[in-house]
C-alpha cells in the first residue's frame, strides 16, 4: 500500500506502434491493465488492420485529447485497385472487375493529382460516424444503406512511392477526417476500375513520429512523455 501511496501520478502521453489486428480500444485496455493510469484515451482511431502511430493521453494530459486529435497526420497506404470492397478495404466482401484493364503509370500520376488539396470526401459505410445517433458500421452490418455526407477534408501531401499493376504505394499528409479507405475507393472510381485500401501504416500524428514509438509489449513508465513536454510539442506542431 505504501509503495502505491507513493508511485508518482502519470500524466503525458505515450506513442505506442499499434500491432495489426489490434483496435485502439485493445491498446487503451492493454495499457491501462499494465500501467493502471486514473485516466487513459487515445487521440484516433486506427482500424484494426492498420498499424503505426497511435498516441495515448493519460492522467491530465487527457484534455489535450481533443487538441491531439486535430493535428495533420502522414500515412503510407497501399491501393490495390481491379475490385470493390464493401468496407471500402480487404477486411470486407471484396468483388472483383474483371472487365479492369492496367492503367499506364501517367494515369496513376494524373489521378493522384486530382487528389491533391480541399476535398469533399464521402466516409465508407463502414465507419464510425453518427446517423441519427447510431455508428454507421453498426447499420452497415445489419445490411441497411447508410445516408451519409460528405465532409471537408485536405490532403497536403500526395506522393506516389510505387507502381505496378494493380498495386499502388502512396505516402499522404492529411487533415483530421480524412479516411484512407475512402481515398483508395475514390482512385478506384476516378480511374474507372475499382480500388481498395490493402495495408495502412500511420507514420506520424503532429509532433509524434513512427521512429519514436514503441512496442505495446514493451511499454513501461519510462516511455511517458511528461505533460509539459506534451503540451508544448501540441503548440509547437498547431
Amino acid at each position: 500500500m505504501a509503495e502505491n501511496q507513493m508511485r508518482l501520478p502519470l500524466d503525458g502521453a505515450i506513442v505506442i506502434n499499434k500491432p495489426k489486428g489490434w483496435t485502439s480500444f485493445d491498446v487503451v485496455a492493454k495499457l491501462r491493465g499494465m500501467l493502471k493510469p486514473k485516466k487513459i484515451g487515445h487521440t484516433g482511431t486506427l482500424d484494426p488492420m492498420a498499424t503505426g502511430v497511435l498516441v495515448l493521453c493519460l492522467g491530465k494530459a487527457t484534455k489535450l485529447a481533443e487538441k491531439m486529435i486535430h493535428l495533420d497526420k502522414e500515412y503510407i497506404a497501399e491501393v490495390t485497385f481491379g475490385g470493390t470492397s464493401n468496407t471500402d478495404d480487404a477486411e470486407g466482401e471484396v468483388t472483383i472487375n474483371k472487365e479492369a484493364g492496367v492503367k499506364s503509370l501517367v494515369e496513376i500520376e494524373r489521378t493522384l493529382k486530382q487528389f491533391e488539396g480541399i476535398l469533399q470526401q464521402m466516409p465508407p459505410q463502414f465507419s464510425a460516424k453518427k446517423v441519427n445517433g447510431k455508428r454507421a458500421y453498426k447499420l452497415a452490418r445489419e445490411g441497411k444503406k447508410v445516408e451519409l455526407k460528405t465532409s471537408e477534408v485536405t490532403i497536403h501531401e500526395l506522393e506516389l512511392l510505387s507502381y505496378k499493376w494493380p498495386v499502388l504505394n502512396i505516402r499522404v499528409k492529411c487533415s483530421k477526417g480524412t479516411y484512407l479507405r475512402s481515398l483508395a475507393r475514390d482512385l478506384g472510381e476516378v480511374l474507372g476500375v475499382g480500388g481498395y485500401l490493402t495495408a495502412l501504416q500511420r507514420t506520424q500524428v503532429g509532433p509524434f513520429l513512427i521512429q519514436d514509438a514503441g512496442q505495446i509489449e514493451e511499454t513501461t513508465e519510462k516511455d511517458l512523455i511528461p505533460f509539459g513536454k506534451v503540451e508544448g510539442l501540441i503548440k509547437s506542431a498547431s
